[in-house]
């Protein structure tokens, strides 16, 4: 069996320590992996203004967040503007490519797109779009292959101003196979690669499951003749879990499954259904995301 394996790195912290820790990670395993950056300022701090909002304090206190993220994390950006991750950290995502994995976008700022999507016109989304799609150009000499949303957050206007870069495929939605997104009843050209598999997040701390029995219940989700795409976050599996992780790693391995690219799912002389994209709630999440709509 294969597991898509997307990193998303959403802070400077996870940049500068959690991507190299999974890059050893991987060169001892003999894997390879899409890494999704941040590369914008590192505002996350100001997603503490969500505690107001009973379903993210408890989502806080059910994953210990203090203890999972970090505090540089938690506050990052909220007295004064965060740094900017790709000036400041591009020779880690040269090194991420040097190492031979698929660089995607993941956002210029991704606190801002997470809270800010719904109030964004095409203009502000296109000049996010383009600003992390040019810094990462910049770094890597070549413009990212792919991109995935903060937060599963997208909608229509998204998908179309996405077309306007040479994006092979995007992952911005959950769901259960590789799709061609509806839009207006038309599909567009870029496939959508979803999530299928809960993160971490999502799990821990809810129906009995801790960590100690976490990598267990991954395991038993992934099953062959299903779509098996997995995230990680830099932030977590990369820092705090990344005992766990490569725990988790061990087991697949043994159990005969193999990690790959997102990319590497696509299969160009097999047509894509077209799917329209709605938005849905997840257990374990605060908020809507974007979800494939299932027939």
């Amino acid at each position: 069996m294969t597991i898509g394996l997307r990193v998303d790195v959403d802070t400077f912290r996870g940049t500068r320590v959690g991507v190299p820790n999974l890059l050893g990670l991987f060169a001892r395993r003999q894997i390879q992996a899409s890494f999704f950056f941040s590369v914008g300022p590192d505002n996350m701090g100001r997603h503490l203004w969500r505690l107001a909002r009973p379903a993210f304090l408890m989502k806080m206190l059910r994953t210990k967040a203090p203890g999972l993220y970090g505090w540089d994390i938690l506050l990052r950006g909220t007295l004064w503007p965060g740094p900017v991750i790709g000036e400041r950290l591009a020779d880690v995502i040269r090194a991420a490519r040097d190492a031979g994995h698929e660089i995607g976008l993941h956002a210029w700022d991704h606190h801002r797109w997470q809270m800010g999507l719904d109030k964004m016109n095409a203009t502000d989304i296109r000049e996010s779009l383009r600003r992390g799609v040019d810094l990462i150009t910049n770094i890597l000499r070549a413009p990212p292959t792919c991109s995935a949303v903060p937060g599963w957050k997208c909608n229509d206007q998204v998908l179309i101003e996405k077309e306007e870069f040479p994006f092979l495929y995007n992952s911005d939605c959950r769901g259960m196979s590789v799709f061609l997104p509806l839009v207006n009843g038309t599909p567009l050209a870029t496939p959508q690669i979803p999530v299928a598999l809960p993160t971490y997040d999502e799990v821990v701390g809810r129906n009995g499951i801790d960590t100690a029995g976490f990598n267990e219940y991954m395991l038993s989700l992934i099953q062959p003749n299903q779509l098996n795409t997995l995230t990680i976050h830099a932030e977590v599996e990369g820092i705090s879990c990344l005992a766990m992780f490569e725990e988790f790693v061990t087991l697949a391995q043994h159990r005969g499954c193999r990690f790959a690219p997102f990319g590497l799912l696509l299969d160009s002389k097999k047509p894509y259904p077209h799917a329209e994209r709605v938005h849905k709630t997840i257990p374990g999440r605060e908020g809507w995301v974007s979800c494939q709509a299932m027939p």
